[in-house]
């Protein structure tokens, strides 16, 4: 007989108690009834079809220390409880999520923490080969909880590589109205989000920590650990993947203290992350500390702070990148307004040197569609870009669009955020605000020398490689996202070294593509929210 049923056996007879991290689990006895009943009777007083027979599938499994240790079927779905998964357990070992059949999901009541968790200053070693948590394209992972996480531990990695036609989502449980008990339907904040800690590099650590091997910055929102040496370091890849309804905040920490949709910490260049659409979040949608990982194709629609937020001297690059701030319908019945920041740019979080440099990621090929209203989130305003705590980078065909202005500008630059004004730089990029820069028209003392009293409306034009024009010029394709590559308004041209040679994210010359029919699902998506 397999472990498998053995440990399926022993569990019915006996209850099991598993210690993993420090937790007592009680493992919920799981049983299999493989009896088959026919039924031959008739019922001719109507002629209403049998229901869909429930297909038997395998639930997803790991091997502990006391055995197998399973899911279990709950019609077409499998359930996931704390005897399975929680803030108490770190699965230690490979773990595969297959997609279900009939759109059956993977539910989780709890934290799903993938590989080790631990402070190298209390005698804790980072596996050099953690366990693999696969998921492979079609299948559906829902949580029931703000508690409910992916965590990735440092060591391990998540590879989660859907298609464009069998994408991976990771969703709220009240997305579906069998598991939405309260019967509210899905939004922002009814999970936790997506944790990746690596082992890259991170200004949050000093450069003898670094080489003493005890860099350990603990995640916000759920403290776990991550930062290294190694920004070549791999957690793993995410392709064509949904994260919907994510986030919450402020935690224990305060304000600040709070979880996204994606963290990506010290997540080093052997990882990835393609073809993704972050939906509806409570805080930013991807937020990124130190590492040197890469973005691309990435959609944001809806989240209520930032889309994508830099810190920590990340090294990396983006390509590809959509954003568009709106509205959704809660569950009180109120409209309420998404999205804070387009870019939260930050060059430093803690001691930079030459190790660990300020962020200074080069960006191309972006749209960002902002509105004229403060978010939901903490009542600032729909922007394209902060820059702060001495940012540099360097951004290639990126379209900007406010069409009002009464309330919100596109550009700020806080006084830190000046600093670097001269290693910030623009190219290919047009600007099609009602309001273009909040503050001060011109920089001031915190500014480079060279820089200081010049407008900024001089340091955008970049000598005329950049573009500012009126807000209702016809920057936008019928479709309301592409770029209309036929606008007479644009008379600039797009930067030839930047991902691609059109002005924005996605270009309506390009309606076969992968990644446009991506963002139009993304754009979709929301418009029904």
């Amino acid at each position: 007989m397999e472990l498998k049923n053995i440990f399926r056996i022993s569990l019915v007879a006996a209850a099991v108690s598993l210690t993993a991290c420090g937790g007592d689990i009680n493992i919920t006895p799981t049983v299999n009834d493989n009896s088959t009943i026919t039924d031959n009777s008739v019922n001719d007083s109507n002629n209403v079809a049998a229901p869909e027979p429930v297909v038997e599938v395998e639930c997803a499994s790991y091997e502990s220390s006391v055995g197998t240790v399973e899911g279990v079927q709950s019609g077409d779905d499998c359930v996931y409880n704390d005897s399975f998964a929680s803030k108490n357990i770190s699965i230690t070992s490979n773990i595969t999520f297959e997609a279900l059949p009939n759109d059956g999901v993977h539910v989780f009541d709890n934290a799903l923490q993938i590989g080790e968790d631990g402070d190298t200053t209390s005698g804790f070693s980072v596996p050099a080969n953690g366990p693999t948590m696969t998921v492979k394209p079609g299948a559906t992972l829902a949580f029931k909880s703000g508690e409910a996480i992916i965590r990735i531990a440092r060591g391990a990695k998540i590879q989660a590589i859907g298609t464009i036609d069998a994408p991976i989502v990771f969703t709220s449980a009240n997305a579906f109205p069998r598991l939405d008990d309260a019967g509210q339907g899905a939004q922002f904040a009814d999970w936790g989000g997506i944790i990746i800690n690596g082992n890259g590099i991170t200004d949050q650590c000093t450069d003898a920590e670094r080489a003493a091997v005890t860099c350990n910055v603990a995640s916000e929102g759920i403290t776990s650990y991550f930062g290294g040496n190694d920004n070549t370091d791999s957690s793993g890849s995410i392709k064509y993947a949904k994260v919907w309804y994510a986030g919450s905040g402020p935690r224990v920490g305060g304000p600040g203290d709070d979880l996204n949709s994606l963290t990506l910490n010290a997540v080093g260049s052997g990882s990835s992350f393609d073809y993704i659409h972050i939906h509806q979040g409570f805080d930013d949608g991807i937020e990124i500390f130190g590492g040197a990982t890469t973005l691309s194709h990435v959609a944001v629609t809806d989240t209520q702070d930032d889309s994508f937020d830099f810190d920590a001297g990340w090294q990396g690059s983006a390509e590809f990148l959509f954003v568009k701030h709106g509205t959704v319908n809660t569950r009180d019945g109120q409209v309420a307004n998404m999205g804070n920041n387009g870019f939260e740019t930050d060059g430093e979080k803690g001691d930079t040197s030459a190790e660990a440099p300020v962020t200074n990621p080069t960006i191309s090929n972006v749209t960002i569609i902002t509105t004229d209203a403060n978010s939901v989130r903490d009542d600032d305003p729909s922007q394209a870009f902060t820059f702060d705590d001495s940012i540099k980078s360097m951004y290639k065909n990126v379209l900007i669009v406010k069409e009002v202005g009464a309330n919100s500008s596109c550009v700020k630059h806080k006084a830190d955020g000046e600093k670097n004004a001269d290693a910030i730089t623009f190219s290919g990029s047009v600007m099609a605000c009602a309001s273009e820069f909040e503050g001060e028209a011109t920089f001031g003392a915190s500014a480079p020398a060279a820089l200081q009293g010049t407008a900024k409306t001089v340091w955008f034009d970049n000598g005329g490689v950049n573009q500012r024009i009126a807000a209702n010029s016809d920057v936008l394709a019928a479709d309301g996202f592409a770029t209309n590559t036929s606008s007479t308004a644009i008379t600039v041209a797009a930067d030839a070294t930047g991902a691609a040679n059109f002005i924005g994210a996605v270009s309506d010359q390009d309606t076969t593509s992968n990644w446009y029919k991506w963002v139009e699902m993304a754009v979709t998506a929301a418009s029904n929210d």
